[in-house]
């Protein structure tokens, strides 16, 4: 496989084994409901240390990953400094921030990415999958690099998002409307994306003609251009009329003994007079339950940059139209999870910005009732003001005053499309009805009152009044596209979409020589996380009801427990010594648990100052000792 060479890819190659562990600590105040490291999370601190800290708890869990990195366009401002200890590193920190006059901003944007897409590799869970937005600048070494980390095989496909909804004038060359979105897999053999929804527009295409019992289909060709050596054969129409053989250059897909089975069956169309080229019925029931995502976004379907940064504004979390940020809209993130996760999984932006993810997943809950997670990283000092203060006001609501929007359907109308009128305006007062804005009398009365009568019905199984959401629907057709909108004019609050989260800080790094020394003791909590992860790779869970002191959790093989305080003279004391009757304590709980949950029992894993018991004792009770990594006992 070609590998891709830059400056100081031998230095950042393996920097972050180098990357400290550093806990994370919770701000209640800054948080929305009770602080829970194992909710939803805002991290605010450097991305790199951040994915070092979620790796305890996180670790091969990920089930989803979006970022939008620094497109390195030359104007962002971004900086390297990663603190990777060489020459060249430090070199390079004088001449930060990065910006077009520096001719080595490619290479210092790769050392950037590499450790940070490894941790994010040991975030994902085996059939997780990363979505990575980038523009022209660096798209093509971001391939190669996510080729060397990832493997070949990982990548599925890059998406081509629409970004403007007009060209830009000024442009030298090309107005470029469009940005890239690289879709990478952790194990290809094990990913597969999820079905969207059908659209009307694709059911429309199905009639019934001549009332076929199995319902609306519509013609396929017979003939297709791939040989097959039974494809030759001539029909003879019902007309009388024979069709020697398939269209030059192509076969029947079919053999003769099928097409005589389907004709049969009346899964074959002739025509209206019989006369016709014979082409097979696909019915609708029959078809997928849902479209096979697409490599090309349209704005239309996913938003655009001026879409996102007009949702801030209306937030009140942006205070002006020019502002340099450029968030991502959440249509877009709502399509990358509607394809990349299900109604429980795991999200992580580690390039969080704005907070567009998380304000996408509460969205995507409010609308099925999932329990997905967000994680949100933020190194800039705006983590509070603008990050978090968007997921705050998306989850109680905001101050605001003017009229909100919700496109409810968004049709093409081709001419076929325009022939049936009467059907669409029927799901148009249909629309009406089940928002409860219809005007008496009008069309399309049955499927009016079937949708107007499952709307009561949700309504009142939710316990909830049955009140209109918007003030009117209004209905227009712009361009060839059916929209149809919700509106909603609000004076004091827009609605919350509900949830919660826990704002988090990165705490002191839990270092080997401070430990040694005794200058830098950390919580147990910390410790125990690190602890846990780095002996066993696997992640800590939330405690069992009534788990015994100093236990921190279950790894697939055996307990783990710590004896440890933050306290120099404890950690020298008998007391933080694994002594016998511990070890036997440990032991019989272990046995207890186990039984309770039906399984074969686990050995134990113990970490401790000390031992005051031999080998053959701790073997008798399945205790392996593990000295923690100091000696802080001895006397100095």
């Amino acid at each position: 496989m070609p590998e891709i060479v830059f400056k100081g890819k031998e230095y950042v190659y393996n920097h972050h084994l180098s990357v400290p562990y550093r806990p994370l600590v919770a701000d209640a105040a800054k948080g929305v409901g009770p602080a829970d490291l194992n909710g939803n999370l805002v991290v605010h601190g450097d991305n790199l240390h951040a994915l070092k800290s979620l790796l305890p708890r996180y670790a091969g869990s990920v089930d989803l990953i979006f970022i939008d990195p620094p497109y390195n366009t030359g104007n962002e401002g971004w900086c390297y400094s990663d603190g990777v200890n060489s020459p060249i590193m430090k070199e390079w920190l004088n001449t930060n921030p990065v910006d077009g006059e520096d001719m080595l901003r490619h290479d210092k944007w790769l050392c950037m990415m590499w450790p940070r897409l490894v941790l994010l590799r040991e975030l994902l869970s085996e059939r997780g999958s990363i979505w990575i937005t980038l523009d022209d600048n660096e798209v093509h070494r971001a391939r190669m690099v996510l080729d060397e980390i990832f493997g070949e095989d990982a990548f599925i496909a890059n998406v081509i998002w629409q970004k403007n909804y007009s060209p830009k004038s000024t442009a030298q060359f090309f107005s470029e409307d469009h940005d890239h979105l690289l879709v990478i897999a952790k194990d290809r053999a094990l990913w597969r994306p999820r079905l969207l929804e059908r659209t009307a527009e694709m059911d429309a295409r199905y009639e019934n003609q001549g009332n076929d019992k199995r319902g609306p289909w519509k013609a396929s060709d017979l003939s297709a251009r791939n040989f097959y050596s039974e494809g030759t054969y001539p029909i003879t129409c019902p007309s009388g009329r024979i069709i020697e053989g398939p269209p030059p250059g192509s076969y029947w897909r079919v053999k003769e003994s099928k097409f005589k089975e389907m004709d049969a069956e009346g899964r074959i169309w002739w025509g209206e007079d019989g006369n016709n080229i014979p082409a097979i019925k696909r019915y609708l029931s029959e078809v997928k339950q849902g479209r096979v995502p697409q490599t090309l976004w349209f704005y239309d379907e996913v938003g655009h940059t001026q879409d996102a940064k007009k949702t801030l504004l209306e937030m009140g979390v942006l205070k002006n139209q020019e502002s340099t940020i450029t968030p991502k809209p959440v249509a877009l993130i709502e399509r990358v999870l509607e394809i990349g996760a299900d109604e429980n999984a795991l999200i992580l932006d580690s390039f969080a910005g704005s907070g567009t993810t998380a304000h996408a997943v509460l969205k995507a809950n409010a609308k099925d009732g999932g329990q997905r997670k967000f994680i949100l990283v933020e190194g800039e000092a705006y983590a509070d003001t603008l990050t978090a203060e968007r997921v705050r006001r998306a989850i109680k609501g905001y101050a605001w005053s003017g009229t909100q929007r919700e496109t409810l359907l968004e049709e093409k109308i081709t001419l076929t499309q325009f022939k049936k009128a009467e059907q669409w305006l029927a799901k148009i007062d249909a629309l009406k009805r089940e928002h409860g804005l219809a005007d008496e009398g009008a069309a399309g009365g049955d499927l009016v009152e079937q949708a107007q009568s499952a709307s009561a019905a949700v309504a009142t199984a939710q316990g909830k009044s049955h009140r209109p959401r918007f003030d009117k629907i209004e209905a227009k057709i712009d361009d060839g596209v059916l929209r149809v909108e919700g509106v909603r004019r609000i004076s004091e609050m827009a609605p919350g979409l509900g949830g919660s989260f826990t704002y988090c800080t990165l705490g002191e790094a839990v270092e080997l020589e401070k430990l040694l020394s005794g200058e830098r003791l950390p919580a147990f909590e910390a410790l125990g996380a690190w602890l846990f992860y780095t002996a066993t790779g696997g992640t800590l869970q939330p405690l069992p009801k009534g788990a015994p002191t100093h236990y921190l959790g279950e790894a697939l093989d055996k307990h783990v427990w710590l004896i440890y305080q933050p306290d120099v003279n404890y950690l020298k004391s008998p007391e933080a010594a694994l002594v016998l009757s511990r070890a036997q304590a440990m032991q019989a709980w272990g046995l207890a648990h186990d039984k309770a949950l039906g399984r074969v029992p686990k050995g134990h894993l113990v970490f401790a100052p000390a031992k005051y018991l031999s080998n053959k004792q701790l073997k008798a009770c399945g205790v392996d000792y593990a000295p923690l990594p100091f000696a802080l006992y001895r006397e100095a």
